[in-house]
C-alpha cells in the first residue's frame, strides 16, 4: 500500500509565498517522476509542475518563474516552493508520484490567497 502525504497548504495574502510538501511511503520502488496538480472550484485538474529522476522540470505558464519544484528521489520527497501568490493560485494541490509500477495521488492540500 502507498501513503502520499501533503502538507504546507493554508491561507496567504497575494504576494505571499507559501512551500509545499508531499512524503510517499508504504510499497515505493523507484520512483522516476513526481509533479505537483491543482483543481480550482468548478476547473479541471491542471498540471502545476514536475520533475523527474533526471531532473528535468516542467511547469505550467501560469507559474513560471514563480514556483520552483524540487524532488528527493532518495527519500520519495517533493516540494512546490511557491512565491508571489495570486487568488488566481487558490485551489486544492495535489502531490503525484509515478515509477515503472505505478501512479499514485495525495488527497489534496487546499491553498487559498486572499486579495
Amino acid at each position: 500500500q502507498v501513503q502520499l502525504v501533503e502538507s504546507g497548504g493554508g491561507l496567504v495574502q497575494a504576494g505571499g509565498s507559501l512551500t509545499l510538501s508531499c512524503d510517499a511511503s508504504g510499497s515505493i520502488m523507484s520512483l522516476n517522476f513526481m509533479g505537483w496538480y491543482r483543481q480550482a472550484p468548478g476547473k479541471q485538474r491542471e498540471l502545476v509542475a514536475t520533475v523527474t529522476l533526471m531532473r528535468n522540470t516542467n511547469y505550467a505558464d501560469s507559474v513560471k518563474g514563480r514556483f520552483t519544484i524540487s524532488g528527493d528521489f532518495a527519500r520519495n520527497r517533493v516540494y512546490l516552493k511557491m512565491n508571489s501568490l495570486q487568488p488566481e493560485d487558490t485551489a486544492v494541490y495535489y502531490c503525484n508520484v509515478q515509477s515503472r509500477w505505478g501512479d499514485y495521488w495525495g488527497q489534496g492540500t487546499q491553498v487559498t490567497v486572499s486579495s
